[in-house]
């Protein structure tokens, strides 16, 4: 995964594509600030390097929230590009529907009843699913399934 990085950032070089290649070289540096915050000697694994597209899409949707409160819509629109660039490293997410299900499936699985097992549920799921579901989605269902 970090190779297709480095790939599309040669690429976006190349067809002077300033945009994409200033979201690329951001990733790059944010993957080279935690090998070093991990102490990494080579390369970051695949899950490292989900980890933290993940982490800047995440940064990503929540400036959204609060420029949309100010009515900055050229920045928000920007930010959304930058998702959809970030997102092309990202699987693809679960449905709401298939997400249900699974929530649904560990709560019976682990005979969890109240709220006090919320954890219990959102470590199973994320652990199994990782960068396949949206944690704050996980945990809305969760809590309104056992509440």
């Amino acid at each position: 995964m970090y190779d297709r990085i480095r790939k599309d950032l040669v690429d976006s070089m190349k067809s002077q594509d300033k945009f994409r290649l200033s979201v690329i070289r951001m990733l790059k540096a944010s993957l080279m600030n935690e090998e070093v915050a991990l102490g990494k000697q080579n390369a970051l694994s695949d899950d490292d390097v989900l980890n933290v597209i993940k982490r800047e899409v995440k940064k990503r949707k929540s400036s959204i929230e609060e420029y949309s409160k100010y009515n900055k819509m050229d920045v928000v629109e920007e930010l959304k590009k930058e998702i959809d660039i970030l997102s092309v490293y990202l699987p693809p997410e679960l449905s709401d529907e298939e997400l249900e299900k699974i929530v649904d499936d560990t709560i019976k699985a682990l005979g969890v009843d109240s709220i006090k097992g919320m954890g219990l549920v959102m470590k199973e799921v994320t652990s199994k699913y990782g960068s396949q579901v949206d944690g704050s989605k996980v945990s809305a269902l969760v809590k309104s399934k056992l509440m």
